[in-house]
Formats: structure tokens, sequence, C-alpha cells
């Protein structure tokens, strides 16, 4: 197992080390590539069906992957053999924080949603930033989204042990915290069942393969699906 990988798996560990969150760390996400890269699907005028959009960071742009090999793209599929006549929107930007999901509330509502997958946190978290600031942005996020008429699920993520004991509670807490402020549903970690398993995730150890992809779409479908309609 090598360095990088190893660092990653400790993303599936609960903390246990009272080690302030490490430079080290911060300067790993900080060096992690921030292209811009964003995996939005095109949107054809013909297709009136009712859209549900993916929005979030590299996990749900599918950096690394082919095209049509995201979670969402999997998730397309998913509800279109469930016969659930939707529309799914990649719009996931690899790099980006919940800072950058407030500015781009905008793009999200410009779609007019009828659900919307909200995944961000992980880039704040690698960056050490504030937990009452990350949890403000999502408070915002969620809280336009809902007012907007949008139904929402929370897709969250955790932390090395390495950022301490008390960061990690306080950043895992922001996601169980607001899906019960705001009453939608929460999938805790998105990566379970991915992260550890055999060809689940690339090389660089952050970042799911296709088949991962294609796990995070079922890890989401049972709490999709309950808040559509046939």
């Amino acid at each position: 197992m090598n360095r990088r990988c190893f660092f990653l798996l400790l993303l599936v560990l609960a903390g246990c080390h009272s080690s302030p969150p490490p430079t080290a760390a911060r300067e790993e996400a900080d060096r992690a590539p921030d292209t811009g890269e964003v995996a939005t699907l095109a949107v054809d005028p013909s297709d009136s069906r009712p859209v549900i959009v993916a929005f979030g960071d590299s996990l749900t742009a599918g950096l690394g992957t082919p095209r049509g090999e995201s979670y969402p793209d999997y998730l397309q599929r998913d509800l279109d053999q469930l016969g659930y006549h939707y529309r799914v929107a990649n719009l996931g930007i690899s790099g980006n924080t919940t800072k950058d999901g407030v500015d781009r509330l905008k793009d999200v509502l410009a779609l007019n949603p009828k659900l919307v997958i909200v995944a961000f946190g992980g880039n704040d978290g690698l960056r050490g930033l504030p937990i009452e600031a990350s949890r403000k942005n999502l408070d915002q996020i969620l809280s336009t989204l809902i007012a907007s008429g949008a139904k929402v699920v929370i897709g969250g993520i955790t932390l090395p042990p390495n950022f301490g004991p008390d960061y990690i509670r306080g950043f895992n807490e922001t996601y169980a915290l607001l899906a019960q402020k705001f009453h939608v549903p929460l999938l805790p970690f998105m990566l379970i069942k991915v992260y550890g398993t055999p060809g689940g995730m690339q090389e660089d150890g952050m970042h799911a393969t296709a088949q991962g992809n294609q796990q995070v779409a079922q890890n989401l479908l049972p709490m999709v699906t309950p808040l559509l309609n046939k």
C-alpha cells in the first residue's frame, strides 16, 4: 500500500488521535487538482422530464473516470431501469468547497430541479477550514434549495483521524445536524462499500472508479426514490 492510499484509508476510521489538523494534510488538499472541471450533462431543450441535480465537488463530477461513468450517470441508468422519468444533471466541479457551492446556487436554481443531491464538505475539511463557516454555507445551500421548492438529499464524507477527534466530531455532526434541522435524508458516508472494496477506488485513494461510482449511485438510490413520482 503506498503512502497516499494509506493516508486515505484513514478516511474510514473514526478519529482517535488528538493532534491538530496537520499542515501536510492541508497542503495535500491545496495541491489537489482544482481545474474547475465540471461534468454537467448537456441540456436538451426538448427533454421535458423533471430534473434531479447532483450538486457537489470532484466526487460528483466523477474526476478521473471516463465520460458517462460518474455516479450521476449511473443514477440516471438506475432510475431509467426502475421506470422513473427524470433527468439527472451533473453539477459537480472538482476542488469546490461549500463556499463555491453557495456561489453556484444560481446555476442549480436555473434548472428548476425537483430534487438536489448536495455533496460538499470534503475539500473544506481537508483544508482545515473552520467548521462553523462550512456549516453556515451548507445551511444556506439547503435553505435556499428547499425554499425554491426542491427536495434535498445530503451526501456526507468524513476525515482522517489526524485531524483530531474534536474537529472530526464537529465535521461529522454538521451533516447530521443539518439533516435533522431541514428534515432531509442523509447518507453519512458516500463511499460506503466503495472505500476498501477491491476496484472501488482510483490509485490516488481519493476518488471512486467507475465501479465505485456505480456503488455510490446504489447507495443513494433508496434515499432518492421515495422522493420521486413514477
